[in-house]
C-alpha cells in the first residue's frame, strides 16, 4: 500500500504542470519599433487623488509631461545617450528649475528615461512576469494591447502593454486602474517643446548638490 502512494506521488509530481519562467522585462517591455513621435494622454492616481498627464515624445531625445495643465518637465538627452538634463517649469510658482540625472540620482530618485517616456518602472530586485489577463472592475483599454503579470514580492501588477505603441494602456494592482492611457497620436510639433519662462525665477539645482 505504502509503495501504491509512494508511485501515485511521484507520478503526480511528474504529471503536474511547471510554472512558466518569467519572462524578461526589457523583452516584454520593448521600445524597439516604437513611434518615433509620440503624444498621448493618460489618468493616473487612485480615488481622489487622480491627476491627468500628456506626453510628447520626440525618440529617444526628448520628451515633455506636463501634470495637471500646471507643472512642465523637460527631458533632453546628452550626445552620449544616457545621461539626460531635467528642467522643471512650475506654472503656480513660476519656477524654473534645471537637474541633471547624476544629481537627481544623489538625491535618491533613479527615475530613468524609460519611466519619463512610458510610465513604467523597470522593477528593482526579483521579479517574476508573464502573461496575464484583465482584473475585475479594470476599465476597457483604449486600444488593443495584451495583459501581463509582474509580481514583486507580495506585490503583483496588471500591465496591459500595446504592441503597436510600445506603451502601457492600462496599469491596475487590483480592480481599479492607477494609469489609464485615453488618448494617442504620432504627431509631435517641434513648438512642443519650447520653454516658456519669461518672468519665471530660474534656479540650477545641480550647484547646490554637486560636491565642491
Amino acid at each position: 500500500m505504502r509503495l501504491y502512494l509512494l508511485l501515485a506521488a511521484v507520478a503526480l509530481t511528474a504529471a503536474a504542470p511547471h510554472p512558466a519562467p518569467s519572462q524578461k522585462f526589457e523583452t516584454v517591455f520593448a521600445t524597439g519599433g516604437e513611434p518615433a513621435m509620440l503624444h498621448f494622454h493618460t489618468d493616473y492616481g487612485t480615488g481622489l487623488a487622480v491627476h491627468h498627464l500628456e506626453v510628447w515624445r520626440d525618440r529617444d531625445k526628448q520628451l515633455k509631461r506636463v501634470t495637471d495643465g500646471l507643472v512642465e518637465t523637460y527631458v533632453a538627452h546628452a550626445a552620449d545617450g544616457i545621461d539626460f538634463r531635467m528642467i522643471i517649469v512650475d506654472n503656480r510658482k513660476r519656477i524654473v528649475t534645471t537637474i541633471d540625472r547624476a544629481n537627481l540620482y544623489r538625491l535618491g530618485n533613479f527615475t530613468d528615461w524609460f519611466d519619463l517616456g512610458h510610465g513604467l518602472r523597470h522593477p528593482k530586485g526579483a521579479y517574476m512576469l508573464g502573461p496575464g489577463k484583465a482584473p475585475a472592475g479594470a476599465p476597457k483599454p483604449f486600444a488593443a494591447c495584451r495583459w501581463y503579470d509582474l509580481v514583486e514580492g507580495q506585490r503583483t501588477t496588471r500591465i496591459c502593454w500595446s504592441t503597436e505603441y510600445h506603451l502601457p494602456l492600462v496599469i491596475a494592482p487590483g480592480g481599479g486602474a492607477i494609469w489609464r492611457v485615453t488618448s494617442i497620436d504620432t504627431v509631435v510639433p517641434k513648438t512642443a517643446f519650447r520653454i516658456v519662462d519669461k518672468g519665471y525665477v530660474r534656479m540650477n539645482a545641480n550647484r547646490d548638490i554637486e560636491p565642491d
